[in-house]
């Protein structure tokens, strides 16, 4: 099983998400890897045993719908995950704090990374502004798709390294979800908007 979930947390899991509303298998798959931010995609050979388990405990009920099979939880299924419900916000508060450490971490990437590229574009105009001589206005555009080209370097090698950074937390059994996601965009709008001041400046 992914480290996502402990021993008999996905099946409390799985009830939560039934609690909420009836579901097809497909869609029990999809939202646990929302609910994970990406890092647990569950398999059809791991839900539907599990379903049939529950099912068998007399804690979900299944129908016929076309070609799906809806399940709904029962009575005795809704009894239980509110009798687990601190154990429920135990899985929900882990997943939170693993998001919000991973947009930690990009956090910093940027700010690291935007720390850089201000030193590099502050040393670039200052030896522009030590070798400057009068020139022709195509000279001054050839010096800036120059330094564009050095300002692409450096966003690409730090898109290369946050990229890995995330694909490497996420293989060590990592929490990545929407709450994390949301968090580490609001970071890059922040980088985005220095990238401008730094060239207005």
């Amino acid at each position: 099983m992914s480290p996502v979930f402990s021993h008999g947390d996905l099946r409390l899991y799985i009830l939560s998400l039934l609690d909420e509303a009836p579901r097809h298998g497909y869609d029990l798959m999809q939202a646990l890897t929302e609910r994970t931010g990406g890092t647990y995609s569950p398999s059809a050979g791991t839900i539907y045993p599990r379903l049939a388990k529950l099912e068998e405990e007399g804690l979900v009920t299944k129908t016929v719908d076309g070609r799906k099979t809806v399940y709904e939880i029962t009575d005795a299924g809704r009894a239980e995950v509110t009798a687990r419900s601190g154990d429920l916000q135990g899985i929900q508060a882990g997943l939170a704090d693993s998001v919000r450490l991973i947009a930690d971490e990009v956090r910093g990437s940027v700010r690291d990374a935007m720390r850089s590229l201000r030193a590099d574009l502050a040393a670039a105009s200052r030896e522009e502004r030590e070798h400057a001589q009068p020139s022709p206005v195509d000279d001054a555009r050839s010096r800036s798709r120059e330094q564009l080209s050095r300002a692409d370097a450096a966003i690409t090698e730090f898109r290369g390294r946050v990229r890995s950074e995330l694909r490497a937390h996420v293989a060590r059994g990592g929490e990545l979800h929407e709450a994390g996601v949301d968090e580490i965009e609001a970071a890059l709008r922040q980088a985005s908007d220095a990238v401008e001041r730094a060239m207005r400046a």
